[in-house]
């Protein structure tokens, strides 16, 4: 299967949008400035909406996805995922209970550590039942601007007395 690429500018540096024929089927932060030419509709579809998002234009996403090799219970996890609204949160357990399998917990949490279509997919709305940030692949640092960014959770202040 031929992988087409489109890469964007993000607050976080480049981020390549990854499509075959039949939809997006991932996004990826890049170390290099380097553009990748090999797009295609659904690359640069999920390219533009990302462009959005960062621009505060947009809260959700309207692409296709193509999960081909996946099982079907992570791509049930992820379908999940994308009903948590923007600016909104909840835990690895709402999802399990969202699937009627409130036992699946620890199965939740390795799909969501699997998405390969990260913020598109929502996964970093996913925090510990605690209210506690939780794991994130592309960092807590990156997990925690991307809630602050979306109002789900307020900005630290930072204060000196000096």
């Amino acid at each position: 299967m031929k992988s087409f690429n489109t890469t964007i500018d993000s607050p976080f540096g480049n981020i390549v949008i990854s499509a075959s024929d039949i939809g997006v089927t991932g996004v990826k932060m890049i170390q290099s400035s380097q553009s990748e030419n090999n797009r295609n509709e659904w690359s640069n579809k999920g390219a533009e909406q990302l462009r959005q998002y960062f621009a505060k234009e947009r809260t959700s996403f309207d692409l296709v996805y193509d999960f081909t090799g996946y099982t079907d219970f992570y791509k049930s996890v992820w379908k999940e995922l994308l009903s948590i609204p923007y600016g909104q949160t909840c835990s690895y357990l709402d999802i399990a209970k969202a699937l009627n399998n409130p036992k699946s917990v620890r199965a939740v949490g390795m799909a969501n550590g699997k998405n390969p279509v990260g913020i598109i997919i929502p996964c970093h709305r996913i925090i510990g039942a605690d209210g506690s940030l939780t794991g994130y692949a592309q960092g807590l640092e990156m997990k925690k601007w991307l809630l602050e960014f979306e109002g789900a959770i307020q900005p630290e202040i930072q204060m000196s007395l000096f």
